[in-house]
C-alpha cells in the first residue's frame, strides 16, 4: 500500500503543462475514462497545430502550383563599348552609317513552362507527405496523453475504494463502542477501553479528511486536462476488463509515424530524379532599343522574338548517386528506429502481463485471507459483547482485517492499472 501511497503523493505534485481557463461547464454526474480520454484530447494546446499544419501546406501547395502560369520579367540596359562592327569597303550609291558606340535595350518577356520533368508535381506531393507525418507526430502526443490520465483516473479509483474501507472501519468501530458503552454503564468494562475505539474512530475520521483532500487535488487535476470542472462527488466509473485478452498485434501511432516518414523520403528519392530531367517553355521577347534586331541599323527601333526553350542542367548527374545514398541511408534510420521501438513495445507487454498473472494471485490470496480475518474479527466482536477480551483485542482484530482490505484493494487496483497499461502499450485504448 506504501508504494501506491507514494505514488499518489508523487502525482499530486506533478506539473501539468499550461492548459486554457477552464470552462464553467461542471461535470457532476458521472464520467468514463474513454470520455475523459476524449475531452483531453480536444482540449490539448496541441491539437491547435494540426490546422495549422493544414494551411501550411495548402499554401505551400498553392504556390507550387502558380509555377505553371505565365511568367513575365522585365529587363533593360544602356552600354558603352570600346569598338563595334564596321564594315571596312564601301560600295558605290551605298552608305552604311556606323553603329554607335552607345547602345540601349529594354525588355519584356513571358514564357510559359511546358515541361518541368515533374519537378513541381514531385515537391507537390513531398508537401503533402511532410503534412502527413507531421500530423502523425500530433497523434503521437496525443497518445502519450492517455499515459498521464490513466495515472490520475486511476488513483481516485483507488482513493474510492480506500474511502469505502474507511466507513467500514467506522462501523466496525461504531459497534464495538456501543457495547463497549453498555459494559462501561454496567461496571464490567474499563472507561480506558472506551476511550481506546473513540480514539480509533478519531483517527478513521482523520483518514477520510486526508483521503477527500487527496481525492480532490487529483480530480483538480484531471480537470485541467479536459477543461472542466469536476464536482468533487463525481462518480469516475471503473474500467471494465472482464473480456481482456493478450494480443501480440501493436496499434500504436509511433508506427504509422515511421511509414509515413518512410514515404516522405521516397517522395525525396523521386525530387532528385525529376531535378536532372531537361526543361521546356515557350517564349515570346518583345523589346525596344538601338540597334535593334538589324544590327546594321543604327537606330531606336522595336523588335520581338518567340520561340521554345529548352534547358537542361548536366551538373546535378554528379551529386545525384551521393543524394540518393543519403536518402537511403535517412530510411535506414527510419527502420531501425521503428524496430527498437517495436523491440522496447514487446519488452513491456511482457512485462505488463507478468504483473498481470502475479496480481491475479495475490487477489485470490487476498480474498482467502479476508475471509479469514473477518471470521476472527467477528468472534472477537462476539467475545467484546460477551466481555471475554478488551477493547484493545478487539481493535486489534479490526486492523488486521482492515489490512488484507486495504491489501485487496491495492492489488485490484495494480490489476486495473496493469490491464489498462497493456492496452494503452499496445496501442488498443
Amino acid at each position: 500500500m506504501s508504494r501506491l501511497t507514494n505514488w499518489l503523493n508523487r502525482l499530486l505534485t506533478f506539473s501539468v503543462v499550461l492548459l486554457p481557463a477552464i470552462s464553467h461547464e461542471q461535470i457532476r454526474d458521472s464520467l468514463t475514462l474513454e470520455k475523459v480520454y476524449s475531452l483531453a484530447e480536444q482540449n490539448y494546446p496541441v491539437i491547435k497545430q494540426r490546422e495549422l499544419l493544414k494551411r501550411t501546406a495548402s499554401i505551400n501547395i498553392d504556390n507550387l502550383s502558380k509555377g505553371f502560369l505565365p511568367q513575365f520579367s522585365l529587363s533593360g540596359q544602356a552600354t558603352y563599348q570600346s569598338d563595334v562592327t564596321k564594315i571596312s569597303f564601301s560600295l558605290p550609291g551605298f552608305a552604311l552609317d556606323p553603329l554607335s558606340k552607345d547602345q540601349y535595350k529594354v525588355v519584356g518577356e513571358a514564357s510559359q513552362l511546358i515541361f518541368d520533368g515533374g519537378v513541381i508535381k514531385q515537391q507537390k506531393e513531398v508537401q503533402r507527405l511532410n503534412a502527413e507525418a507531421e500530423d502523425q507526430k500530433v497523434e503521437v502526443e496525443l497518445y502519450k496523453l492517455k499515459e498521464r490520465i490513466n495515472q490520475q483516473y486511476l488513483g481516485v479509483l483507488y482513493l474510492d475504494e480506500q474511502l469505502k474501507q474507511a466507513d467500514l472501519i467506522k462501523h466496525d468501530l461504531e459497534t464495538g463502542i456501543k457495547n463497549t458503552e453498555a459494559q462501561v454503564k454496567n461496571g464490567v468494562a474499563f472507561r480506558s477501553n472506551l476511550n481506546l475505539l473513540k480514539a480509533e474512530m478519531l483517527k478513521a475520521d482523520q483518514r477520510t479528511i486526508e483521503l477527500n483532500a487527496t481525492r480532490k487535488g487529483l480530480l483538480d487535476m484531471l480537470s485541467l486536462f479536459i477543461n472542466r470542472p469536476l464536482s468533487e462527488n463525481v462518480n469516475l466509473q471503473r474500467p471494465l476488463y472482464s473480456s481482456f485478452a493478450m494480443t501480440n498485434e501493436i496499434g500504436r501511432p509511433e508506427l504509422k509515424l515511421y511509414t509515413d516518414q518512410s514515404k516522405l523520403l521516397a517522395q525525396q528519392e523521386n525530387i532528385i530524379s525529376a531535378k536532372n530531367l531537361p526543361k521546356a517553355s515557350v517564349f515570346i521577347q518583345g523589346g525596344y532599343g538601338r540597334p535593334g534586331l538589324n544590327q546594321l541599323k543604327n537606330e531606336f527601333a522595336p523588335f520581338y522574338i518567340g520561340g521554345l526553350r529548352l534547358n537542361w542542367s548536366l551538373g546535378g548527374f554528379y551529386t545525384s548517386k551521393k543524394e540518393k545514398q543519403l536518402v537511403a541511408i535517412n530510411k535506414q534510420f527510419v527502420d531501425v528506429q521503428k524496430e527498437t521501438f517495436l523491440l522496447n513495445t514487446n519488452m513491456e507487454l511482457k512485462q505488463q502481463l507478468s504483473e498481470i498473472n502475479k496480481l491475479q494471485q495475490l487477489i485470490a490470496a487476498d480474498n482467502e485471507i479476508i475471509g479469514l480475518r473477518q471470521q476472527v474479527k467477528e468472534a472477537a466482536r462476539s467475545q467484546l459483547e460477551n466481555g471475554v477480551i478488551t477493547a484493545n483485542d478487539y481493535l486489534r482484530e479490526v486492523n488486521a482485517e482492515d489490512q488484507s482490505r486495504q491489501s485487496l484493494i491495492t492489488h485490484q487496483i495494480q490489476l486495473l492499472q496493469a490491464r489498462i497499461n497493456y492496452q494503452t502499450i499496445a496501442g488498443k485504448q
